[in-house]
């Protein structure tokens, strides 16, 4: 509660007082100030050379390639969930890229703007095969393991409800314990289900498990930025965009130089050789070809980290292009 307070204070503070100077202060700095999780795999960790990877991570570095034009120039921040929005709201960081999920409250109390949905996550069921489970009707005698007073017990309640279910719940004082006591105390784990395959990878060798297609709940998770700086977050939001847009163009790291002779005029537009869009922002003019040259697109991001390309080989599901049965796209750069 104390750290919701001080978030609240610090965002009428900066809403007054901001001017519009993060690309700046960036520019000045000469790198950016990324707040991470702790510690997800897929999306944000650390190895023992202190080096950064994640789905989360290469967001950062997309931002600084179009910022700085160098996606090395990251500076990235562990934060926990409890102190994340005072990090971002003191200052401490320019930009969070950690699984925020965006919600109303966050968006209409705290004074940060949420960039856009850069993953669509989803509560979900991870079910040891010894319950022979299928589908969530299954698990109606079954024990479930949830973190006590978490969205996710709260979601499982209401769905239950809803749907004239009694599930058995078990509540852990945190996710880690609700983890440990799969196998023992419970035979299901019910968690974003982005999490349930990094759950499921690191799984005892005793025991083996399934991932219910199923899920209770629709969660919209993507960058979020300080109020009151709408240049910033165009910057930020327009990266998340090119990643899609470059993606849907056929635009990739290995192939940028052959595109970049492309007679499209759309594919122009995204090189800089067609218009400026950079301009208004204060990027460069090739901001977006950058971005998909030192980072990738969205889709090359998705399938190294958290996709086939991964140990965790998550489905894209939702995380699809439009025009491919998902939800992703990006408005054009003209």
């Amino acid at each position: 509660m104390k750290n919701w307070m001080l978030a609240l204070l610090l965002g009428v503070i900066f809403a007054s007082t901001a001017q519009g100077y993060t690309r700046e202060e960036v520019v000045k700095r000469g790198y950016l100030q990324c707040g991470v999780s702790t510690g997800i795999p897929g999306f944000s960790s650390v190895n023992e050379k202190g080096q950064w990877s994640g789905f989360d991570v290469d967001f950062c570095r997309a931002v600084a390639a179009a910022t700085l034009g160098d996606a090395s120039k990251v500076d990235f921040l562990p934060l926990a969930n409890n102190e994340a929005y005072t990090a971002l709201l003191s200052g401490q960081v320019d930009l969070l890229a950690r699984q925020a999920e965006w919600t109303f409250t966050r968006d209409s109390a705290l004074a940060v703007h949420f960039t856009g949905v850069s993953y669509y996550d989803s509560q979900g069921f991870l079910v040891l095969d010894r319950l022979g489970a299928q589908s969530i009707r299954d698990l109606k005698k079954a024990k479930i393991c949830v973190a006590v007073d978490s969205d996710e017990a709260v979601r499982l309640i209401d769905y239950s409800d809803r749907n004239f279910m009694e599930f058995k719940t078990v509540a852990f004082e945190s996710w880690d314990l609700a983890i440990k006591a799969l196998g023992s105390a419970c035979d299901v784990l019910s968690l974003k289900k982005s999490r349930l395959y990094v759950v499921k990878k690191e799984l005892k060798s005793s025991l083996s498990a399934v991932i219910l297609d199923e899920v209770i709940s629709k969660e919209p998770l993507g960058p979020v930025v300080r109020q009151g700086d709408d240049v910033w977050f165009n910057i930020v939001r327009w990266t998340l965009f090119a990643l899609v847009d470059g993606e849907e163009l056929g635009i990739t790291s290995s192939n940028i130089e052959e595109m970049k002779i492309s007679n499209s005029l759309v594919v122009k537009r995204f090189f800089g050789l067609e218009g400026n869009s950079g301009k208004g922002i204060g990027l460069a003019s090739d901001w977006a070809a950058e971005v998909i040259r030192q980072v990738g697109n969205y889709g090359e991001i998705f399938e190294r980290n958290i996709g086939g390309g991964s140990g965790l080989n998550i489905d894209r599901g939702f995380n699809k292009l439009w025009n491919k049965g998902g939800l992703q796209y990006g408005p054009p750069l003209r």
